[in-house]
């Protein structure tokens, strides 16, 4: 009996002696191999250069760039005095730039409102910046700019609707007028920098695609929002909580206008080179996608990615959804509202903690109320941006 009490106490301190080796060994081969290689597959990329389009989708990227430039302590290129973009729709100059004099090639991160100029963003960005871009289907793109530019835009202003106007644009687009009218033809072509109003010649336009891609690192797609934020999150090497966001400036539904069947060839046509840099960057990105992730692995992202949306907006929000201009029972987080649109927004819960309460708010910002508030905290002594809004918070000089 003793004998076997015995072999059974030796056989339990041989396991707890085996599994204590295996332990040790494993941190060892462990730490032996943070050694070698980081504990992530690669450094997150910090330095990071979004040229923001316009109607794809961009204000949300903002957010998410703004959250991660607080995170990680990064300085943003914000725009300087008053203006909420960087000089648009002049070409852009370094000195749109805030205090460009002072803090010359140190920022970290640019992302609001420009018309793209590589050589002067070059003058605000480090040399080993990522660059990076969004593209939409011009046929969702440009009804959007219709109903969001209506009142400013005088091709949208004295057509009846997006399908009067697209049956014939030259009896409501004036070239005279072609600043006021950028919103109505090409925007994203003119928002890279060049001309929207250029000839639909096959050898300068791929001249231009290849200029882009020489310029950009990464072009994603709004129309596969998801699957863009997972590729960005593979390419910046950031954590899926780096990219997790709700929309924003989105509008209801209600203010969509349907397009004819006919009016969907004509923007193929009028916005020609929009359509052909669209359609160009959408190959590329699917092709990007299958070489570094796969589609299998895609899938499995970006429903994870939707779980955890789900979980953030079940702990943030009191509806679990946007909800329209006059629901949002905090002004200050009430977004920018133009043309015949209504802009939906988000409504907090009550009882967070103040951490909760903060990341959600963050969360939730519109980008004017943020671009203003992350110009309060790195320009302290500068006169506050002007948005005729609330403060969002009393702890807002922290």
């Amino acid at each position: 009996k003793r004998l076997i009490i015995f072999i059974l106490c030796l056989g339990l301190t041989f396991l707890s002696g085996f599994f204590l080796m295996k332990n040790k060994n494993y941190i060892i081969s462990k730490n032996h191999e943070e050694l070698l290689i980081p504990s992530t597959p690669c450094p997150a990329k910090t330095n990071v250069m979004f040229l923001k389009t316009h109607k794809t989708a961009s204000s949300t990227v903002l957010n998410i760039m703004f959250r991660f430039a607080e995170r990680y302590n990064l300085t943003v290129a914000l725009p300087a005095g008053q203006l909420v973009h960087l000089g648009y729709p002049k070409t852009f100059l370094a000195r749109f730039v805030e205090e460009f004099q002072a803090i010359g090639q140190n920022y970290n991160i640019m992302c609001n409102h420009l018309r793209f100029n590589p050589s002067e963003v070059q003058k605000v960005m480090a040399a080993n910046t990522f660059y990076f871009s969004i593209l939409r289907n011009p046929i969702l793109l440009l009804e959007s700019s219709y109903v969001y530019y209506k009142n400013n835009v005088p091709a949208f202003r004295i057509s009846k609707d997006v399908n009067e106007y697209l049956a014939s644009p030259m009896k409501y687009y004036h070239p005279a007028d072609y600043k006021k009218n950028i919103y109505a033809r090409n925007i994203m072509w003119f928002d890279f920098g060049y001309n929207n109003n250029a000839e639909d010649n096959k050898k300068y336009i791929q001249a231009v695609l290849k200029e882009i891609e020489q310029n950009f690192h990464l072009i994603l797609i709004a129309d596969y929002f998801d699957e863009s934020m997972i590729l960005l999150k593979h390419t910046l090497c950031w954590d899926l909580d780096d990219v997790i966001y709700f929309k924003l400036n989105s509008r209801s539904q209600d203010t969509v206008q349907s397009l004819t069947p006919e009016s969907k060839e004509r923007i193929k046509a009028w916005c020609s080179l929009d359509w052909k840099l669209y359609l160009h960057f959408n190959q590329s990105f699917w092709r990007r996608i299958e070489e570094t992730i796969g589609l299998e692995e895609l899938e499995k992202e970006v429903n994870h990615l939707r779980m955890r949306r789900k979980e953030l907006m079940e702990t943030c929000l009191s509806d679990q959804k946007a909800v329209g201009k006059d629901h949002i029972k905090n002004k200050a987080l009430l977004p920018f509202q133009s043309g015949a649109t209504n802009i939906l927004g988000y409504n907090l819960k009550q009882d967070l903690d103040n951490r909760t309460l903060r990341t959600c708010e963050k969360m939730v910002m519109p980008e004017l109320q943020y671009t203003s508030y992350l110009y309060a905290v790195q320009h302290p002594r500068k006169k506050r941006k002007q948005l005729g809004l609330p403060l969002l918070w009393t702890s807002f000089q922290e």
